[in-house]
């Protein structure tokens, strides 16, 4: 027969260990007991108003316990570009005629399960065999990698005979131009040296074999010509969708003609709704009557203009055809003072 007594307030440390699929979690459970409780000998049995309910708390241990390993399995989806190096061979299902020289093209992934599974910053690969050759090109997806079942390249066709510089046109993209819907072409990625690792920070390589470093921002400067767009739209909607990004953009896109501005809507729209949180700008070589903005290549005057100022807290991305880049871009960054060290060329 066990001897029962009455105890004074009093608190009690209980270890609990709740048995789980992935072995044990153990928690310490502070119990503060009344004057009414009960207790043995051995101090095994509890009662009255102080009784901590254990399953409850088990319970509720092993819930908070299972949150982070749900959101990780969310971020674990069924992903397409599994290997780096392996070549996926992924159905063109839709064509969208952008304009005269411009398509949206819309590839299908294994299943209506799958992301194609593309950090932010990174490109993929399209590679197709022409005229007996092996020809592969980088391309940036303008569809959110959270899209299921499918993404989205807008592409630009070099059409032969167009342009006296390049008489035979650009072969990748003649040949999306006539690859008929329902058939594949070779996807192959992730690649890029440089990742969006969240609110303000891009973790860059140097080149492929190096390591990493990290670069923080506040403020992010980009500067586009032509299709160099892509990635940039890709980070564009990338730091607006967070609520708790407070990163601001400027963006400044240089074409040819008004004709030619690609994803302008999207843009627009984009900056309409974040008017502090990106500023859009743009420059034409042969503008239209009534153009309202720059004229010309890019100047140390449109970036001084345009573009947030030279600080340890702004990055300025960059990408465009080789020209743009190094006979504009670079020499006019360089002559306003903004580092080499806080500057990124696709």
């Amino acid at each position: 027969m066990l001897h029962e007594t009455r105890c004074p307030p009093m608190c009690v440390n209980i270890q609990l260990f709740v048995s789980t699929n992935s072995g044990f979690i153990v928690a310490n459970v502070l119990a503060y007991l009344t004057k009414n409780f009960l207790c043995s000998a051995s101090c095994s049995i509890f009662k009255g108003i102080g009784i901590v309910v254990l399953t409850a708390v088990a319970a509720k241990l092993y819930f908070n316990w299972l949150q982070p390993k749900d959101r990780s399995a969310k971020q674990k989806e069924l992903i397409t570009l599994l290997d780096p190096q392996t070549k996926y061979p992924l159905k063109l299902v839709e064509r969208h005629f952008i304009n005269h020289d411009t398509r949206r093209y819309r590839f299908a992934l294994p299943s209506p399960q799958h992301v194609l599974g593309l950090p932010v910053g990174q490109h993929v690969y399209l590679s197709a065999r022409i005229n007996e050759q092996l020809v592969i090109r980088p391309y940036t997806p303008v569809s959110c990698d959270e899209e299921k079942g499918y993404f989205d390249l807008v592409v630009k066709v070099y059409f032969k005979d167009v342009n006296p510089k390049f008489p035979e046109g650009g072969k990748l993209t003649q040949y999306l131009e006539k690859l008929p819907i329902g058939d594949t072409i070779d996807v192959r990625g992730p690649s890029g040296l440089l990742i969006h690792q969240g609110i303000g920070l891009f973790a860059i390589k140097p080149d492929k074999k190096s390591p990493a470093f990290n670069v923080a921002f506040k403020k992010l400067n980009m500067i586009a010509g032509g299709t160099g767009i892509t990635p940039m739209l890709q980070l564009i909607r990338q730091i607006l969708r967070n609520p708790d990004d407070t990163s601001c953009m400027a963006l400044l896109f240089a074409n040819q003609t008004e004709a030619d501005i690609l994803l302008r809507d999207e843009l627009e729209e984009a900056a309409s709704k974040n008017p502090d949180r990106l500023r859009l700008w743009y420059t034409v070589d042969r503008p239209s009557d009534g153009w309202k903005y720059s004229t010309g290549f890019v100047s140390a005057e449109m970036i001084a203009s345009h573009m947030y100022p030279p600080a340890d807290d702004t990055f300025v991305v960059m990408c465009g055809p080789p020209p743009m880049i190094n006979f504009a871009c670079i020499p006019n960054l360089d002559k306003l003072g903004y580092s080499p060290k806080l500057r990124f060329a696709y």
